[in-house]
């Protein structure tokens, strides 16, 4: 009886253990997929950053797996994906999760940041970097990471050094209402796509130009298909990185905890790293025969007045939008 007694205690223990049921026992290691529409630039950077980072913490629990440049499908397949929790991460522009917290739009707005270290000051505030975390909560997702992209420039295939150039042009934006509106105020006729859809739009004909950011249009090589950047200097691209909730919290909180330590510490780490970028990524677009226009001083002052008035009255039709932007200003106001 007392072997018996012995082997069943053995065995039940054993059983317990395989099962993860005692106290000690190895947990499973959890995949964690990072989904981007691009390469090379500041948000595949972060991507990097942040798995180092996380490696640094928890060791081999979570097993981080990158793919850039569209690999998981289309920037709303990627969307959803995260949603449905197929997609454990993804990072983006917030224009493109607009669709998916209302909110993410007030970040567009134009002349919102004077510089890229302000943007940095502004989102990385601790007390609204808390608020920035949680934002789309009740959408299903976290943000983890928020960091400074690059300026909104505009590529053409043919020079569009005044505004009055841009008039008719169809124009790839983004899926923002503020990126939309703003260009139809002006005269451009803008057509939000997904950016593997771009370059055989621009081939074809299919458009005329893009709203986009200068690192992006170097990764992908732009410069082959048209050669003519004008600088709006209106806004700048502010990028997040999501996690499915649900994943989340199915992770320990030990994993939890550096998951978002890990988050903020690569969205700090990689700031100059995208300065730096926009800086390189311009003088490649002029060694690779590319021209960089601005606007004028009138023309800047009709847009930026456009563009104001045509914003102003997006983030006022709903009353949630309006305030979560009047709490943005709040901070925009005290980092400057």
């Amino acid at each position: 009886m007392f072997k018996f007694g012995r082997l069943s205690a053995l065995a039940l223990a054993s059983f317990l253990l395989i099962e993860g049921g005692l106290p000690g026992a190895a947990q499973a290691q959890s995949v964690m997929k990072m989904a981007s529409a691009t390469i090379n630039d500041v948000q595949h950077e972060w991507q990097k950053v942040f798995a180092e980072e996380l490696a640094a913490r928890v060791g081999d629990q979570v097993k981080v797996e990158i793919y850039p440049a569209s690999q998981l499908g289309t920037i709303p397949r990627m969307v959803e994906g995260v949603l449905l929790g197929t997609i454990e991460s993804f990072i983006s522009p917030t224009a493109f999760l607009v669709g998916v917290e209302p909110k993410f739009k007030i970040f567009d707005a134009p002349g919102l940041f004077d510089s890229p270290e302000h943007l940095g000051r502004t989102i990385h505030d601790p007390d609204y970097r808390d608020r920035l975390e949680t934002m789309a909560l009740d959408k299903g997702v976290r943000v983890i990471g928020a960091i400074y992209n690059s300026p909104f420039v505009v590529l053409t295939k043919e020079p569009a050094p005044k505004l009055a150039d841009l008039k008719g042009l169809k124009i790839r934006t983004f899926a923002s209402p503020l990126q939309i509106e703003p260009m139809l105020a002006i005269g451009a006729n803008p057509l939000p796509l997904p950016l593997s859809e771009v370059v055989p739009a621009l081939q074809s004909g299919g458009i005329d130009g893009m709203l986009a950011g200068m690192p992006i249009l170097v990764a992908f090589k732009f410069y082959d298909i048209a050669k003519s950047v004008t600088d709006l200097q209106f806004s700048m691209i502010t990028s997040v990185n999501v996690v499915n909730e649900t994943w989340f919290q199915s992770q320990t909180p030990e994993v939890q905890a550096a998951i978002r330590a890990a988050g903020r510490a690569a969205e700090n780490a990689v700031l100059q790293w995208g300065i730096d970028n926009v800086a390189r990524t311009n003088g490649v677009w002029l060694e690779k025969g590319g021209k960089i226009f601005e606007l004028n001083a009138e023309d800047r002052a009709e847009m930026t007045k456009t563009f104001k008035e045509v914003s102003d009255q997006i983030l006022s039709d709903d009353a949630e939008v309006a305030s979560e932007y009047l709490k943005l200003l709040s901070v925009v106001d005290a980092t400057r």
